[in-house]
């Protein structure tokens, strides 16, 4: 039964790191689409530090899968929207 319950936590874990990365469709669309500054630029230049902290973290300290997935799509998110952030800012 707890072996049942872990799987069930570990796929809903997943679940909710691509909820996450969908979470950012929004922003990404704003910026690339319409060209609208929509994100703050401070936020996600602290924002792609963190999430590179937790993309190693993940890799080189606690090797599991679902981790470097869902630290991975975050840090993914969040480059693209400070790269199209950098780029309507020039």
């Amino acid at each position: 039964m707890e072996s049942i319950i872990l799987g069930i936590l570990s796929l809903l874990y997943l679940a909710t790191g691509i909820i996450v990365f969908v979470g950012y469709f929004p922003t990404i669309k704003d910026l690339y689409k319409h060209k609208k500054k929509s994100a703050n630029l401070t936020s996600y230049i602290i924002w792609a530090f963190t999430a590179t902290i937790s993309t190693l973290y993940s890799i080189f300290i606690l090797p599991d899968l679902f981790f470097i997935i869902v630290s991975g799509l975050n840090l993914f998110a969040v480059l693209i929207i400070l790269i199209l952030t950098i780029g309507l800012n020039k």
